[in-house]
């Protein structure tokens, strides 16, 4: 757990709590104490939220921190900060750090850092091999028995290409209720791919990136945990044919959840055209059919949350041709304005199902630790305000990132997270809120 602890008491007034009821929340001791104001203590903090929406915190379960190691573009501290301002009060930190995070010591000093900052709580997520190298198993259990209670492991920027490899993660996990989070890219499929095989990659010379690639991962890996009956989770899944296999997997009771990415709900291969490398992500960025089609899973609760895979990189790694740039783009403080532009304004989700997906969802995968929970009295006092009104756009320079790979610049997004609790303490309070002690 984060460190932090509410310093003070705090009345959010006329909040829209999901965007339906109107109520106060009382954060007192860092719980909700209270729905009415009327209970507050004498020298609370009152905040004027009426017009916002009240949300529980939001959960990322695809961050990257890069700390350590590549403090170059990210740190747990910047990390934790850009989160907090984009309105997530816990974010899964992946392991592809240097050193890997594939031992218990590791992970102890992520999450030890993570709490030190407390902004934000940091999850640490175990690296499912060693130095992700795709042939032998870390030390699973040892991470889950950690301080740092490890529940979820990735080998997030690499496949665990290896079938047999990945049938012993999925047994291991379950012995401790852990899940696997796979990153489903075949690599003798995407040997040297630079974006999405078809029109556009033909058209631009760009070696394709098939979406088979993705989706015979997808296919064997939740036949695998069907078959020992653990839990497998896929990360960034971004075709059509993903969601169908995803859908068919969950109607046979196999215990698989997914995850979809903002980009993905927003952007297609079309951006590549002008060879920027903002637009370069892995897995690509599909079609238009595919986007609809993710929407629609996302929509239906084939997929089950939205997630950031924010992934910070520093200028000379992006500032280059497309063929040398690194793959990846931020998106912590952006997440919550796409998803209600491509789905609650569409009328796809309500305001209670973005704290499904992007709250409630996310925390449950990742075991809780005391996110994502209702806003009733007596509950943990991780609180997003939004406001939906708040069209803003898009500076990448801005960011509280340390990097500023956004593909996103000039855009203008509607809604916008304004202030964060994390347990009661406010790690972030919009210009407007100025005089509002934190």
């Amino acid at each position: 757990m984060s460190a932090t602890t509410a310093s003070r008491a705090y009345v959010i007034e006329g909040a829209s709590l999901y965007g339906e009821t109107t109520a106060d929340l009382v954060l007192v001791d860092g719980v909700i104490a209270s729905l009415s104001a009327a209970d507050a203590p004498a020298d609370s903090v009152r905040i004027d939220a009426s017009g916002l929406v009240a949300l529980p915190g939001l959960v990322d379960l695809h961050t990257h921190l890069r700390e350590p190691g590549r403090e170059d573009a990210e740190t747990i501290e910047t990390g934790s900060r850009t989160a907090a301002r984009g309105g997530f009060t816990a974010v899964h930190a992946m392991a592809n750090t240097t050193p890997t995070a594939d031992t218990a010591g590791v992970v102890e000093q992520v999450w030890s850092r993570g709490r030190e900052v407390g902004l934000v709580d940091v999850f640490p997520v175990g690296a499912v091999t060693v130095g992700l190298n795709g042939t032998q198993l870390s030390e699973m259990g040892a991470m889950a028995n950690s301080r740092a209670q490890v529940r979820v492991f990735s080998d997030d920027g690499k496949c665990v290409h290896d079938a047999l490899l990945m049938r012993r993660a999925l047994e291991y996990v379950k012995t401790f209720g852990g899940v696997v989070a796979q990153h489903a890219q075949d690599p003798r499929l995407t040997e040297g791919s630079q974006m999405n095989e078809g029109l556009v990659s033909a058209e631009l010379g760009l070696a394709g990136w098939p979406s088979v690639a993705e989706e015979s991962i997808i296919a064997r890996d939740v036949l695998l945990a069907g078959h020992v009956g653990s839990r497998v989770h896929i990360c960034h899944l971004s075709t059509a044919g993903s969601v169908e296999i995803i859908r068919w997997a969950k109607s046979k009771g196999i215990d698989v959840t997914a995850e979809v990415m903002p980009h993905h709900l927003l952007l297609t291969d079309e951006s590549a055209r002008g060879y920027d490398p903002r637009f370069k992500v892995n897995p690509p960025l599909r079609t238009q059919a595919d986007v609809d089609a993710v929407r629609a899973g996302l929509a239906d609760g084939t997929i089950d949350i939205v997630a950031t895979d924010h992934a910070p990189h520093p200028d000379e790694d992006k500032d280059c041709e497309w063929g040398a740039a690194a793959m990846g783009m931020i998106g912590l403080e952006t997440a919550l304005g796409i998803v209600q532009r491509t789905m609650v304004d569409s009328g796809a989700l309500s305001w209670r199902d973005v704290a499904r997906v992007m709250s409630e969802t996310p925390a449950r995968i990742g075991l809780d630790h005391g996110h994502g929970r209702p806003l009733e009295v007596g509950e943990p006092a991780n609180v997003t305000l939004v406001d939906p009104q708040a069209a803003w756009t898009v500076e990448p320079s801005a960011t509280a990132s340390r990097s500023n790979n956004s593909p996103f610049g000039g855009i203008e997004l509607p809604g916008r997270a304004v202030a964060t609790f994390l347990r009661g303490a406010a790690t972030h309070l919009d210009q407007r809120f100025e005089g509002v002690t934190a």
